[in-house]
């Protein structure tokens, strides 16, 4: 039987005892990113060590992916009968903005500035039968 793997190491570890996005800060001015790049964007520094970024923040904006996303790179059901539609956004975390799958599509259950907490979904089945998990955000109960 599979286990649990992560789409991208490099962005979202799932290893530990919760799942975390794994981001970049430059060492020289301090700017964050999601995800990790080899260089700043803002002071053009290569001095960039890995941050794990918070598991909680807020809806900042947001729409319903109701169809299939061309393929590739999307790597979940693409095909209509076996796609389900799937809320995406920007969530907005202590230490960066994020753009993320949602775990709600329903338009009437989401609204900008509501609380969001760090969780994952199953994308796929992958040849050894594990569970490849991407991250996405959920209403904070």
């Amino acid at each position: 039987m599979g286990q649990q793997v992560s789409v991208n190491p490099f962005v979202l570890d799932i290893d530990g005892d919760e799942p975390c996005l794994v981001g970049g800060r430059c060492v020289d001015c301090g700017n964050v990113t999601f995800p990790r790049y080899a260089g700043c964007p803002k002071c053009a520094g290569s001095n960039i060590e890995p941050i794990e970024l918070g598991r909680e923040g807020t809806l900042w904006a947001w729409t319903v992916q109701g169809f299939p996303p061309k393929s590739p790179p999307y790597l979940g059901a693409n095909d209509a009968k076996d796609f389900h539609p799937f809320g995406v956004g920007y969530v907005e975390l202590p230490e960066v903005i994020v753009e993320a799958r949602l775990t709600e599509s329903e338009p009437g259950k989401l609204k900008e500035g509501m609380a969001m907490k760090l969780t994952m979904e199953s994308l796929f089945k992958d040849e050894e039968g594990n569970d490849v998990v991407t991250y996405a955000f959920a209403p904070a109960e």
